[in-house]
């Protein structure tokens, strides 16, 4: 059984940066192509940004591009996202999600965390 766990979310003010984390277990991360997801309140789930298993290729919202950075460190099982210039737009619940490749649609992803809020102030 593949458990997905998120840690590092929290409040931070407009302007700031905020990194979560999610940690992989039950078989190694290097096995999926890895995603992060959010939801804000009364929105539908959207993408954020997705890294591949092999080559490190990475996926990312427009909203997002060049403000939010994905990363994966296999020996420790850990999938990374540094958020910065952040906006209360950002605000969020964010998930991890694991799958076979780094798309943008939530249905190619067969693992889900519990999610993670990050909440932005203006």
């Amino acid at each position: 059984q593949v458990s997905l766990v998120e840690s590092g979310g929290g409040s931070v003010q407009a302007g700031g940066s905020l990194r979560v984390s999610c940690t992989v277990s039950g078989r190694p991360s290097n096995n999926y192509a890895m995603g992060w997801f959010r939801q804000a309140p009364g929105k539908e789930r959207e993408f954020v940004a997705a890294i591949s298993r092999s080559d490190g290729t990475t996926n990312y919202a427009d909203s997002v591009k060049g403000r939010f950075a994905i990363s994966r460190d296999d020996p420790t099982n850990t999938v990374r996202l540094q958020m910065n210039s952040l906006t209360p737009e950002d605000t969020a619940v964010y998930y991890c999600a694991a799958g076979g490749v780094p798309v943008r649609r939530s249905g190619a992803y067969a693992y889900w965390g519990q999610g993670t809020l990050v909440t932005v102030s203006s």
